[in-house]
């Protein structure tokens, strides 16, 4: 059986007994990064042998795993942080697993763009995850344009290279609306922004930049009457 298996996506107290029990009894764990599963394993003392699988790597290694799943055996899958396959690798996997009727269950855990969602504050009953934008500024600007009329709260990740151009170009898209940016969920420093995008371009002007962040933004209100 494939299991598509949850970790913490920072604090290591977040990780259920569910995913501890999984991770101790397949054969093999499918890891996005080997050295940072490595960590995870090691601290809840769990030895099992690993392979990597990630982008670069999908198509070599994806027939090495479908046998070792066909041979019976039992294999988790997880990824760097949170839930796999989630704006990680893991999609053609699973997909593949389905293709040769390969039994798949999942271990739920953290995700990053919920817990953003549910403290930003803005609406929660709908809502529209985008993952990733593309890096240049016209190609995001046109990925942005697609949910422009939508009245569901917009979710994105993104890196802190490209944060300040992706709010920049949010903000000529969208206008600006209200949003929030999440980051370090879970850790020490956790730190959750909120505000109009201008008043957001603002203030992370003024911080240094690290880890990865989900950017949370309201959707198009409609106007009364219509």
């Amino acid at each position: 059986m494939l299991y598509i298996v949850s970790t913490p996506i920072g604090n290591l107290g977040d990780i259920s007994l569910r995913a501890l029990d999984t991770l101790r009894a397949v054969d093999t764990i499918i890891s996005e990064d080997t050295r940072k599963t490595g960590i995870l394993l090691k601290y809840f003392e769990i030895s099992k042998p690993q392979l990597s699988f990630f982008e670069q790597n999908e198509k070599k290694q994806l027939p090495r795993i479908l046998g070792q799943l066909k041979e019976g055996r039992d294999v988790a899958l997880v990824s760097n942080a949170g839930t796999p396959a989630v704006s990680d690798p893991g999609f053609t996997l699973v997909r593949a697993a389905l293709e040769n009727d390969i039994e798949i269950t999942a271990v739920p855990g953290p995700t990053a763009l919920v817990m953003a969602l549910v403290l930003s504050g803005l609406p929660v009953h709908a809502f529209t995850f985008r993952g990733f934008p593309p890096r240049k500024s016209s190609a995001r600007m046109r990925f942005m344009e697609v949910d422009k009329d939508s009245p569901h709260t917009l979710i994105f990740y993104e890196s802190p290279h490209r944060l300040i151009n992706f709010l920049k170009d949010a903000l000529q898209v969208y206008g600006n609306r209200h949003g929030a940016i999440a980051n370090d969920l879970t850790k020490k420093f956790e730190t959750v922004l909120r505000g109009s995008l201008s008043e957001l371009i603002e203030q992370i002007s003024e911080n240094k930049l690290l880890g990865e962040y989900t950017i949370v933004i309201s959707g198009q209100r409609k106007e009364k009457g219509k």
